[in-house]
């Protein structure tokens, strides 16, 4: 199937129907490299993808883009529809919301520096909690003394939040709005732009296979 296939009316619509079933029956976002296996290769599937989303675009169900994942998702003014059916979970604590969103503007970041921001110390097991929600994951180790693990959102993070990318957070005012940021962070925190990708930085190694269940220290 070459490039210029997507411009045949009939290819393009068996395409965008098979997109619209595999993404319905999926529970889970999928990327565009998983579609194209559907689709054979040269098919140019974020095109398709866009085009199916610009039709489903004010219906009750919309196609969304989850970092470089799509899924459908129940339209955001409609959402309040579906929360009598919602499942009640444990409210994240205080401590868990604050590490959260530290994590998601100063990723990637070590549990050290999670506790200079926010001036008190960060239990690993709020970390793990985190983990356990699937919001954040351990994405490498620092290359400094000790060689930390560095933490950094999800595409479940993207996906729970209502994000397209990490650079769609709001601001700093918004955040301490929705409780978030509490009063004892300092006064003069500066919201960095967050590293906005998956790949490791020039100043993280890879992990270990023996680093999954270990703490950052590597114990």
């Amino acid at each position: 199937m070459t490039d210029g296939e997507n411009d045949r009316p009939q290819v393009l619509e068996r395409n965008l129907r098979i997109l619209e079933a595999i993404l319905f029956a999926s529970s889970e976002p999928l990327d565009a490299n998983t579609l194209l296996a559907y689709l054979g290769e040269g098919v140019r599937v974020v095109e398709c993808l866009e085009l199916l989303q610009q039709r489903y675009a004010g219906r009750g169900v919309n196609l969304v883009r989850r970092g470089d994942k799509w899924a459908f998702r129940t339209a955001e003014d409609l959402s309040f529809l579906l929360r009598r059916d919602e499942q009640e979970s444990r409210p994240l604590s205080r401590a868990a919301l604050e590490t959260l969103s530290i994590i998601a503007y100063h990723q990637p970041a070590t549990r050290a520096e999670i506790e200079e921001v926010r001036g008190v110390a960060t239990g690993k097991g709020t970390l793990d909690l985190l983990m356990e929600a699937g919001w954040i994951r351990m994405r490498g180790r620092r290359r400094t003394p000790g060689r930390p693990v560095t933490y950094g959102t999800t595409d479940a993070f993207l996906d729970h939040f209502g994000l397209e990318s990490i650079s769609d957070l709001p601001g700093l005012d918004e955040l301490k709005g929705s409780g978030l940021l509490s009063g004892r962070l300092p006064q003069n925190l500066q919201i960095p732009l967050p590293f906005d990708g998956t790949a490791l930085r020039d100043d993280e190694d890879p992990l270990e296979p023996d680093d999954l269940g270990a703490d950052e220290d590597g114990e």
